[in-house]
């Protein structure tokens, strides 16, 4: 009996030996591609309401802003990035984006939570090595994964570690499904668009539901993730960003791996006849960029990660002759809110022109 116990306290031991090693090897790339870099900070807008449906997930909040023409038939999601919170969307508490889409007569829905998700349904909930943290504690404690990156873990009890992210069906079912029945709001001819995790995943969204999403737009998007190096450094990022397993959300090399790479799925874009918007800056800080350390370490490397994965997709859906598409690379600009809310107001007008 005391062998047996010995042994399972041997194994657990082991168990946080290889995870710490693990974080301690990967924490240099961590910093350099851990989330966003905030430079504005408009937070709560009274103009929106919360909007609440009950998933598998548990009950998962939306912000609504209402087009300024009190129309039901133009609508479009924005999706958050990876350190997604769970009180507000970051497009509402970084960015002045909402007044802009109502003022065109576009309404907004804005989901709320989702940190490292890419808004899939994942394979499985997220745990490593049969832990349910980094940390190893049931209670949501992640000494191991706070120290060695540097960044608090999100605890056990969340969506996408309690039970399974259900994020894709909670997006084309679930919340369309609601909006329609109490708002009126139309469930085709939406538009989508995201940064950095969003703008994968509002690709993911356009290429699979062409009929509810017509208009899709991304951001420093990672749109080429299998290539060499690229899920590594999602999978330091994801740890980052909340403590989350990638190989929860997607085996490597799986089916569903391959299904979620937008340079994979792009004949898929150009089938469907989606108008894109597909965006990243030159990794070269502009005015205002610059205003701290935390900048040049995960803004400028993060963008060209970005940059290099989106000039891909341009070939790659060059190459099979798609041209329903608007690429936008602007001279300066790093992976920060200012860059994508610039990038909001120049499509907006190409935006409306393509849903409703």
């Amino acid at each position: 009996m005391r062998r047996a116990t010995r042994t399972r306290s041997r194994a657990s031991w082991l168990k946080r030996a290889v995870i710490a090693t693990s974080l301690a090897l990967i924490a240099p790339l961590c910093t350099a591609v851990v989330g966003t870099v905030p430079t504005a900070s408009a937070a709560f807008n009274p103009d929106g309401f919360d909007f609440w449906v009950d998933t598998e997930m548990g009950p998962i909040k939306s912000r609504i802003f209402r087009a300024a023409d009190g129309n039901t038939d133009r609508v479009v999601y924005a999706l958050d990035g990876m350190r997604a919170r769970d009180d507000l969307n970051g497009w509402e508490i970084e960015t002045e984006v909402s007044r802009a889409l109502t003022a065109a007569n576009i309404n907004v829905v804005m989901p709320v939570g989702g940190q490292s998700s890419f808004y899939l349904d994942w394979a499985t909930r997220s745990t490593f090595l049969g832990l349910d943290s980094l940390g190893g504690s049931s209670t949501g404690s992640a000494a191991i994964g706070s120290a060695a990156i540097g960044s608090a873990v999100a605890p056990t009890d969340v969506a996408g570690k309690r039970n399974r992210y259900v994020w894709e069906t909670t997006l084309t079912q679930t919340l369309p499904a609601a909006l329609q029945s109490q708002l009126g709001f139309s469930r085709t001819n939406n538009g989508v668009f995201g940064l950095s995790m969003g703008g994968s995943a509002a690709l993911t969204l356009a290429a699979y539901y062409p009929q509810q999403f017509s208009f899709a737009g991304s951001f420093s998007g990672f749109l080429n993730i299998s290539a060499p190096g690229m899920r590594e450094a999602l999978r330091a990022a994801m740890i980052s960003a909340g403590g989350f397993n990638i190989d929860a959300m997607a085996t490597p090399w799986s089916p569903q791996w391959l299904r979620i790479d937008p340079f994979v799925f792009a004949p898929q874009l150009q089938a469907n006849g989606t108008r894109l918007w597909v965006a990243a800056g030159s990794a070269l800080p502009g005015p205002g960029d610059i205003s701290g350390p935390a900048e040049v370490v995960q803004g400028m490397p993060l963008e060209a990660l970005s940059l290099a994965g989106t000039r891909a997709f341009e070939l790659r859906m060059r190459s099979i002759g798609a041209n329903n598409i608007t690429y936008s690379y602007p001279a300066t600009g790093i992976h920060n809110w200012k860059n994508w809310e610039n990038e909001v107001y120049q499509m907006i007008p190409d935006l409306s022109a393509h849903i409703g």
